[in-house]
């Protein structure tokens, strides 16, 4: 047999098994009880208009804070463990190694208890000043190395004609790596974002008030007081609204880059 002819029917298999399986899933699901359960009009209309005015919102807020107070950070962070100061290049990188080792709902916890505990402070903004704290400082991990990445990707020459010019190493790394290390590193970059998104649904746990509820949270209330799961099908929706257009952002940047190479 051809290996043309194989890899035909290697194919035709894999399209038969899955449409084998959606039919399965077809005649074997109970589409009653999915109806009943996740598209209940009573507890949809329960969430109408909050999930969308206040949970949807927050979670956009909180997103936004988190990822720019951790690229803030995480760029200091690249910077420091790519210097030729070795006390800066061992605290970023233990930092680094910390938070990606730690989980971040650990991180939160932390913030939200342990710490006012042990130093008497609190954090601004109270619970979700605490949990959105933690947050920058976990994704700063992540961003960091992603940076550092960027940043050594930029070929050398570029740096050399930038110090043959008579650039100074500091106006060389921001006018020239800086530019062209984000532009490479635009897509994960764009995935990390899509990470904090999700992780957002760990704030629940350094508690929170009824106007600062996110996604998750307000599903998960809501499902507590109307007993059915709509509401949180609902957010879960909400956050694939949100996310799967950055993820197919993320998508189209790796094809233009690629098509650029």
């Amino acid at each position: 047999m051809k290996p043309s002819t194989r890899r035909r029917l290697f194919r035709g298999t894999l399209y038969a098994v899955f449409v084998v399986v959606v039919v399965l899933v077809v005649i074997v699901a109970d589409w009653e009880a999915v109806r009943t359960s996740f598209l209940d009009p009573g507890a949809a209309k329960a969430s109408w208009p909050e999930i969308v005015t206040t949970a949807a919102k927050n979670t956009v807020l909180y997103t936004f804070i988190a990822f720019l107070g951790g690229l803030a950070l995480g760029l200091v962070l690249a910077l420091m463990k790519l210097s030729p100061v070795a006390p800066y290049r061992w605290v970023a990188t233990g930092y680094i190694e910390l938070f990606r080792g730690l989980p971040a709902l650990l991180v939160i916890f932390g913030f939200a208890f342990a710490v006012p505990i042990a130093f008497a402070w609190r954090p601004p903004g109270g619970p979700i000043g605490a949990g959105l704290l933690a947050l920058i400082i976990v994704s700063a991990a992540y961003i960091a190395e992603t940076i550092r990445a960027g940043i050594q990707a930029v070929p050398k020459g570029q740096i050399e004609a930038a110090e043959s010019l008579g650039m100074s190493p500091s106006w060389t790394m921001v006018s020239v790596v800086l530019p062209q290390a984000f532009r490479i590193i635009t897509p994960p970059l764009t995935n990390e974002l899509v990470i904090i998104i999700k992780d957002t649904s760990l704030l629940f746990a350094a508690g929170m008030a009824l106007g600062d509820r996110e996604l998750t949270t307000f599903g998960r209330d809501l499902t507590s007081q109307t007993a059915s799961p709509t509401p949180l099908f609902l957010a879960a929706l909400g956050y694939l609204i949100i996310t799967v257009p950055l993820t197919q952002l993320v998508a189209h940047m790796e094809r233009r880059q690629k098509r650029g190479q």
